[in-house]
C-alpha cells in the first residue's frame, strides 16, 4: 500500500519538531487560514474547528496524502487566549496567568485523502504557572517567545522555568498530542511504526 506523505497544515516549528521526533518526517505546508472568520467563546469547539479548516485548506494542494491540521489556545478563569498581539499584551496576560492555572486546548484535525476521511478530535492539559516578579514577566517577553506562542509561552523554551506542572499531555502543550496522533492514526488504520523507514 505505502506509506502516504504526511502533511503538516501549519508553520509551527515546534510541531514539526515533535513529528520528528517521533520519527515522522512531514511536509510543511502552512494554511495561512483566516482565524478571525472563526468567532467561537467555547475553547474545545473553537480549536477543533480551527484544525479542521486549517488541514481542508491546504488539502486540495495534495493528492493521496494525509494532512494533519492543529490550532491551540490557553483558557484561564473562562478566557481564551491565542497568541498575543503584541509585547503590552503579552506582559498584562503574565501579570494574570502567574501563580494560577490554565488549561491547554489543541484540536487536531487528520484527513486521510486517500479514504475520504476526516477525524477531528481535541485534546487538554492544566498547566500551572509559577509566581513571577514584574522583572521576570518583562524579561521573558523581551526574549520574544511569547509573542508566538498560543497563551504566550512556550514549555520547550524559556517558558518551561514558568511552569511548575502540568496535567495531562505534555507534548499537547508544546502543539500537538502524539499519544492522540498514533490513536488517529490507528483509526484511519495506519500504523506509527510505519513512518520510521
Amino acid at each position: 500500500m505505502g506509506i502516504p506523505p504526511f502533511v503538516l497544515a501549519s508553520a509551527s516549528p515546534a510541531r514539526r519538531r515533535l513529528l520528528q521526533t517521533v520519527g515522522i518526517e512531514p511536509i510543511v505546508q502552512a494554511s495561512d487560514f483566516d482565524e478571525s472568520q472563526i468567532q467561537l467563546s467555547e475553547p474545545e469547539q473553537l480549536v477543533k474547528t480551527l484544525a479542521q479548516c486549517k488541514a481542508e485548506t491546504v488539502a486540495p494542494q495534495f493528492e493521496s496524502a494525509l494532512i494533519m491540521g492543529c490550532d491551540s489556545v490557553l483558557s484561564v478563569n473562562g478566557e481564551i487566549h491565542g497568541k498575543p498581539v503584541d509585547a503590552n499584551e503579552a506582559i498584562a496576560r503574565w501579570q494574570i496567568m502567574q501563580g494560577k492555572f490554565g488549561d491547554l486546548y489543541t484540536g487536531h484535525a487528520l484527513i486521510d485523502q486517500k479514504q475520504n476521511r476526516t477525524l477531528v478530535k481535541s485534546q487538554v492539559t492544566r498547566v500551572y504557572f509559577a509566581q513571577m516578579s514584574d522583572k521576570e514577566i518583562k524579561a521573558y517577553v523581551a526574549t520574544g517567545e511569547p509573542l508566538t506562542c498560543a497563551g504566550a509561552f512556550a514549555l520547550e523554551g524559556f517558558g518551561s522555568l514558568f511552569v511548575e506542572k502540568i496535567e495531562g499531555c505534555h507534548s499537547n502543550v508544546i502543539g500537538l498530542s502524539l499519544p492522540l496522533l498514533r490513536h488517529m492514526l490507528i483509526e484511519l488504520g495506519h500504523d506509527v511504526t510505519e513512518f520510521w523507514q
